[in-house]
């Protein structure tokens, strides 16, 4: 990888222990690792040449931003028509005959879509939750996509084993047996996961929901995952939905006569090797749950105004000590994939969700940035990603201040980043290596790419 040189930022936002923003600062990395940031001027004379050398003039620089939960496959089902006026049960049963004609290079073509949207938005690491595997599709066709375009990238291994006939929410056509899903868990275990600082890719194991997997798989599902770790390594994380809505509540209440909080703990699934995503409808308890455990939270604010679930409580979560990182789900319940524009929304919506008296100081723009960065490296398990300074990977973003939109706010470009209009992003790197320059993606030829899959997804849609 050689040496990266940032320098001349016009603003460089570390989110390290001091939590240090500094003017005209600079950066440098050998072999995708940081070794020095601080101030251009004072760049020691062996960090003043490097191979890769980036013009930061104008540009705010920031840790790259972590996406802690997604369905990729869900770029090629946006906005359809039947599901645009759904809740989660009922947009989920228009949606899942159109995903069962899914296939392998429907899977490799969306992943590497959601991942594109996702750098050009300032994300540098990933999460993503494919829980059904119709017509050969494999969590493999997602690791392969995502080598291919140079994203670090943690693959959920969803599954859903309770179909309709035995009371669950999906249809039997893509539901699959329990002994299958472990085993292939296990195999893609073997075959991906990555426990080493710095890696690019990790496995998660993540039965979907209470309401498509068994009670027996997600307690198996969690000593699988367990059984990984060892005195000097962590084992294989783990990944679900949970309290995403009232619905939700209901049915965990009249299936397994909890709250969603209670029976996540009767199963072992609690503690810092587990996150849930949404936790909407997480009640004072399960707040406190979560933050004795260490359990984390993958906050959705889009996905969830889409389907109007509500507002997670993201404030009392903060301030109970939960892990809290921000995610953009599915791109056919967002239906965008926009990190930096998700970052946005979770900041506004918690000064709606407190009102006109607490409402302002809710949450703050650095603290939103926190979340994305920090935060998200947390829920992870991570503590290589999520800020800018030596030993840390070399992860980071630039967002130029030249547009129109962010025009006048140039006395806090930090700020301007969340409360001003969705900025682009100039420059993406990951582990060293420049993904996106000039606003345009090195790895990947997009207009081909997007050709590519619309015409899929018109083949998946007319289909069914």
């Amino acid at each position: 990888m050689g040496t990266l040189l940032v320098r001349d930022a016009r603003l460089l936002v570390t989110m390290d222990d001091a939590r240090r923003e500094i003017a005209d600062g600079a950066l440098f990395a050998r072999d995708g690792v940081i070794e020095h940031v601080g101030a251009t001027a004072e760049l020691p004379a062996a960090c003043r040449q490097a191979d890769e050398v980036i013009d930061a003039r104008d540009h705010v620089v920031i840790p790259g931003l972590v996406n802690t939960h997604h369905h990729f496959y869900q770029t090629l089902t946006r906005v359809l028509r039947p599901a645009q006026d759904c809740e989660l049960f009922d947009w989920l049963t228009a949606l899942y005959p159109v995903w069962a004609r899914l296939t392998p290079e429907m899977v490799r073509v969306s992943t590497l879509t959601a991942m594109a949207e996702l750098l050009l938005s300032g994300c540098t690491t990933t999460s993503d939750h494919l829980y059904l595997y119709p017509n050969g599709a494999r969590l493999d066709d997602c690791f392969e996509a995502a080598e291919a375009l140079g994203m670090r990238f943690h693959g959920a291994r969803g599954a859903m084993s309770v179909g309709r006939s035995a009371g669950g929410l999906p249809p039997d056509s893509v539901v699959e047996s329990e002994p299958e899903i472990l085993a292939d868990t296990r195999r893609l275990v073997e075959r991906w996961h990555d426990p080493a600082r710095f890696a690019m890719r990790r496995v998660v194991v993540a039965p979907c929901s209470p309401f498509s997997v068994s009670t027996g798989l997600m307690k198996d599902a969690a000593a699988l995952a367990r059984a990984f770790g060892r005195a000097d390594v962590p084992g294989v994380s783990l990944h679900t939905h949970l309290a995403e809505n009232d619905n939700d509540i209901a049915y965990t209440r009249e299936k397994f006569g909890c709250t969603p909080a209670e029976y996540a703990e009767q199963l072992g699934w609690v503690g810092p090797d587990v996150w849930h995503a949404h936790c909407v409808k997480l009640d004072e308890a399960g707040i406190a749950l979560f933050a004795r455990t260490g359990t984390g939270v993958a906050h959705c604010p889009g996905s969830n105004m889409r389907l109007a679930s509500g507002i997670a409580p993201i404030r009392a979560m903060r301030d109970a000590g939960v892990p809290v990182s921000i995610a953009v789900d599915g791109s056919a319940s967002n239906d965008s994939g926009h990190l930096l524009g998700e970052a946005r929304l979770a900041l506004l919506l918690q000064r709606v969700a407190h009102g006109p008296v607490k409402g302002p100081s809710a949450l703050t723009a650095r603290e939103v940035l926190e979340i994305g960065t920090h935060g998200g490296a947390r829920v992870l398990g991570r503590d290589d990603i999520g800020a800018l300074a030596p030993g840390m990977a070399a992860d980071l973003v630039g967002v130029p201040l030249d547009e129109i939109g962010l025009a006048g706010a140039g006395h806090d470009p930090l700020a301007a980043l969340f409360f001003c209009h969705v900025p682009r992003v100039s420059f993406n790197v990951v582990q060293g290596r420049v993904l996106v320059r000039d606003g345009e993606l090195t790895t990947l030829d997009l207009p081909r790419h997007v050709a590519r899959h619309n015409a899929l997804a018109r083949q998946l849609v007319d289909g069914a």
